[in-house]
């Protein structure tokens, strides 16, 4: 199952000014991109819309909408390229549901081996012990 694509129309995209250094090119031109992405309003399926507001994020508000930041580029379509894409792998990490763990048991003869493992290093350590003079 491939995970679902974003729709870049529910996307919402400005241009800012970057930010560290860059010389005259990042104090006159706006070339980074903003992103803001609502997730409760988006087409998405609603368990990954659930799974992806539970995660742990500081780019998810408590609105529920992604803002990502990208100026690592000098051109404004590459950087748009670049938010779009993390967003996208944002979705691809919660696309697919978390494995549920099935509690298992040990069998007999694991626990055995564990036990006569306890057993030997309890014998170990009772030999470091002081020896009782008579």
């Amino acid at each position: 199952m491939r995970p679902p694509r974003v729709d870049e129309r529910e996307v919402e995209f400005t241009a800012v000014r970057a930010q560290g250094a860059g010389g005259q090119n990042v104090n006159k031109v706006s070339n980074a991109a903003h992103l803001r992405f609502d997730i409760r309003a988006s087409s998405l399926p609603d368990d990954i819309k659930a799974r992806l507001l539970a995660l742990p994020d500081h780019r998810i508000t408590e609105d529920g909408i992604v803002v990502i930041k990208a100026q690592d580029h000098r051109s404004l379509p590459r950087n748009r390229a670049e938010a779009l894409a993390r967003l996208q792998a944002m979705v691809d990490a919660v696309a697919l549901p978390p494995v549920q763990r099935k509690a298992t048991q040990p069998t007999f003869a694991a626990q055995q081996r564990r036990l006569q493992a306890k057993a030997r290093r309890a014998q170990v350590k009772a030999l470091r012990s002081a020896v009782p003079r008579d």
